[in-house]
């Protein structure tokens, strides 16, 4: 215990390391969990108007969750992504496997319609991760770790968590300190992003457009930090809006989605890296030789470092959450990922 003390001392030369602690211990509540949220929006309600085929709609929360669903896919697309990008022909197996329309097409338009420009969505101060398994575990250690900070400093006061898929309900995907949003803010901000889409005359899918919703609301929101979890992928993913995020974050990879990412873990690993930023550290879960050595080529491409953590041996031993090896190795990421976090904006 003494040496997880001097650990968290130096993380975050703090002296309120009883409630670090803690929130490691309920971290992963933040995934399995969801507490109806009582916050009310300080922010007037915006001036964006909704496009004239929602001007007579009831903007009530039910009828948001009826236009929402009509985003869901019927079925994984067959037809092969067209047009490809140039930089697909750069994947180490040079297949182009992507079928239907990448999630990121028509975010930035989207933003731009609803009066975002790229610096305020830069201003999120975004950690973004991606993986395989133990994404959301990840972000709401990190979550925690913030959180603790803070409480303790005062910054950040107020943290944006974007997570999918959700559990119980929508509004588990878009939480504000801890909470997902409440019903009145979801319906608000909801029909302002359907209004722009309809003038952008798009359609987004529920990805995108649930992602859309989460970077509107923070901004409205004034949060002081976001951290998003991408859908699948990376390079083409819908989070992958955000230019400049302070850090970056890879957790273990495996093969899931291959029709869209693969057909090889190192495809999958050329995806996933396409978070990487310039300037904005990145670090991952250790990987196999054959994924690490493209996630190193992307680090170099992009133009920013790269770290391989390990399991950090100053966690706690006692604990029931950190007691499963690969929520340690989650918890380790997470640490790392907060620590040039709280050095660069706190």
């Amino acid at each position: 215990m003494a040496a997880c003390m001097n650990f968290y001392r130096r993380l975050f030369r703090s002296s309120d390391w009883w409630h670090l602690r803690a929130c490691v211990r309920v971290g992963l509540c933040y995934v399995t969990c969801f507490i109806s949220g009582t916050y009310i929006s300080r922010r007037p309600p915006s001036k964006v108007s909704v496009s004239s085929g929602t001007a007579s709609m009831k903007h009530s929360y039910e009828n948001a969750l009826r236009l929402l669903d009509t985003r869901r896919r019927k079925g994984r697309p067959k037809i092969r992504a067209v047009p490809p990008t140039l930089s697909d022909a750069a994947r180490p197996s040079g297949n182009r496997t992507g079928r239907g329309v990448p999630s990121l097409i028509g975010m930035k338009e989207w933003l731009q319609i609803l009066g975002h420009l790229d610096s305020d969505v830069n201003d999120l101060n975004v950690i973004h991760i991606t993986g395989t398994k133990g994404k959301g575990s990840t972000c709401a250690f990190t979550r925690s770790f913030l959180h603790a900070h803070g409480l303790k400093t005062g910054f950040p006061k107020r943290i944006g968590l974007y997570t999918s898929p959700d559990l119980q309900c929508i509004r588990e995907r878009i939480q504000i300190d801890g909470q997902p949003i409440t019903e009145d803010l979801f319906t608000r901000y909801f029909f302002e992003v359907f209004g722009t889409e309809c003038r952008n005359h798009t359609t987004a899918t529920l990805s995108a457009a649930s992602d859309l919703l989460a970077i509107h609301t923070f901004i409205r929101e004034d949060v002081d930090a976001g951290i998003f979890e991408t859908h699948h992928g990376g390079e083409h993913d819908a989070t992958n809006v955000v230019q400049k995020p302070v850090v970056t974050g890879i957790t273990s990879l495996g093969m899931d989605h291959v029709a869209q990412l693969g057909p090889t873990i190192e495809d999958i690993a050329w995806h996933k890296a396409g978070v990487f930023k310039a300037g904005a550290p990145a670090f991952s879960a250790p990987q196999e030789s054959g994924p690490a050595e493209v996630l190193r080529n992307r680090a170099a491409e992009k133009m920013t470092t790269l770290g391989f953590i390990s399991t950090n041996s100053d966690l706690p031993v006692n604990d029931r959450v950190l007691s499963v090896p690969v929520q340690r190795l989650n918890c380790s990421l997470a640490l790392e990922l907060a620590r040039p976090f709280l050095q660069l904006k706190a």
